[in-house]
């Protein structure tokens, strides 16, 4: 069996009872960072085998991994910080696993995006999620067909990217766009900074980024012979009206939208 066990992404408290306790019955544990890992397990008084697995080496020591588990070994795999496979090292294993038909359980647990998208205020009942854009090659590409994006999108950013990325986004998506940047998630210095692409540039350039950093970005907006269109959070103009009126039938006055 290979366990997928989400650790925390900044408050130890987050670790689940559950995670725990998969963790201490292992016969083995899989590391991205070994030395990372090793201040989480202490915690946690969790003495197992640790075995370095990582986005430079997963081809190489998957093949191992696969025969251990075939072996009846119980091997758990946790990343540095939060789900393992979500923009960390995983994938492939699990792919992997299922091939030779090893039974695969990934435990809830710690993400960085869900928090992000929840605490923004935008959309998410449709949303998706990119991950770390890429740096140069295909990097224009991406951007131009997220312009067509109507739902809510989630981007990954190194803190001293972050200006520059914005500043991107702003130039592509319109100064307009409404955007989210939250700051080290589940952290003592937690943050979320709200509103249009331009007044979060503005923001940065006054305040230097800091931590981990999950972007939430607004999606498309269109107009249609004046009526405004937009799963980004913001009112149509016919969504608009037929709230007023319901509102003045039910006598509770006209609604204001927190995003105009």
């Amino acid at each position: 069996m290979l366990y997928i066990v989400p650790t925390p992404v900044g408050n130890m408290e987050d670790m689940t009872m559950r995670a725990i306790r998969v963790l201490k019955e292992a016969d083995m544990i899989l590391a991205e960072d070994t030395r990372t890992s090793g201040v989480l397990l202490n915690h946690f008084d969790i003495k197992k085998p640790l075995m370095s697995h990582h986005k430079f080496n997963e081809h190489e020591t998957s093949a191992g991994v696969i025969e251990k588990l075939k072996g009846g070994m119980t091997i758990a795999l946790i990343s540095d910080a939060g789900t393992p496979g979500i923009s960390d090292p995983g994938f492939f294993l699990v792919r992997e696993c299922v091939k030779a038909g090893i039974e695969v359980q990934t435990l809830p647990g710690a993400t960085a995006f869900v928090p992000a998208l929840v605490s923004s205020g935008l959309p998410n009942e449709k949303f998706c999620f990119e991950g770390f854009l890429p740096q140069k090659k295909g990097r224009m590409t991406r951007l131009e067909a997220l312009k067509e994006e109507s739902r809510t999108c989630i981007i990954y950013e190194s803190p001293n990217r972050l200006l520059k990325t914005l500043e991107q986004f702003a130039e592509i998506f319109g100064e307009e766009r409404q955007v989210s940047v939250a700051r080290e998630i589940s952290k003592m210095h937690e943050e979320h900074v709200r509103g249009s692409l331009k007044e979060v540039v503005e923001h940065f350039k006054e305040k230097e980024a800091r931590g981990e950093i999950v972007i939430v970005l607004g999606g498309r907006v269109e107009e249609d012979n004046g009526q405004r269109t937009t799963d980004n959070g913001r009112w149509t103009e016919d969504e608009g009206r037929e709230t007023d009126v319901m509102e003045m039938i039910m006598g509770k006055g006209k609604k204001k939208n927190k995003y105009r």
